[in-house]
């Protein structure tokens, strides 16, 4: 009798490894059709298709699909991370554009709030405008929603041009560049 029941949980455990492989097995199917589908650009409008392209960006966004938002669905070409989507362009454009293009998507350009928000960290190598600028009648580097930048954030913050807009490249860094310069740019939407 117990050589039956020790036979009978060996069967058992092996049938749901079986099942357990094949449902892996789908799942990988599922999620490489799914990532392939995302390649397609879906025209918007005559000549404007929405970002990102094919390219040198390729490596950098495949390291992003599989984080997920985990709470909300984000609109296709935008990655869900910690209930945020993120919009990582690779059309360059002035920092006045990149905003206009961010506030057209219901989104304004990145804002981070601590050190750790892109704890997953890109090796694109690339620098993208974000939502800061100086504002001379408050004398202080402000985000688009009026905040100020935490002090903490960027150390050798007081070295940079006021003139300027900042870029800022996801492994940490940030330079100052005039505003009608052309870069890649990153657009938030906070989903709560």
């Amino acid at each position: 009798s117990t050589a039956f029941q020790n036979n009978l949980w060996n069967l058992i455990s092996g049938a749901l490894a079986v099942v357990c492989l094949l449902l892996m097995a789908t799942l990988g199917i599922l999620l490489k059709n799914s990532f392939a589908t995302e390649n397609i650009q879906p025209i918007l409008s005559p000549g404007f298709t929405l970002e990102p392209k094919l390219g040198k960006y390729d490596k950098m966004l495949s390291s992003f699909k599989f984080l997920g938002s985990g709470c909300c669905p984000c609109q296709e070409k935008w990655i869900g991370y910690r209930c945020n989507c993120y919009f990582f362009s690779n059309e360059e454009k002035t920092w006045a554009e990149s905003r206009d293009f961010c506030a057209s998507h219901n989104s304004s350009l990145l804002q981070l709030e601590s050190k750790d928000e892109f704890s997953f960290r890109i090796s694109s190598g690339l620098y993208y405008w974000i939502g800061l600028t100086y504002n001379e009648r408050r004398g202080a580097w402000l985000w688009e929603d009026g905040s100020a930048l935490s002090r903490d954030l960027f150390p050798l913050f007081q070295t940079l041009n006021r003139q300027n807009c900042i870029v800022y490249k996801p492994s940490g860094s940030i330079l100052d560049e005039d505003c009608r310069e052309r870069f890649p740019f990153i657009c938030r939407h906070q989903l709560f």
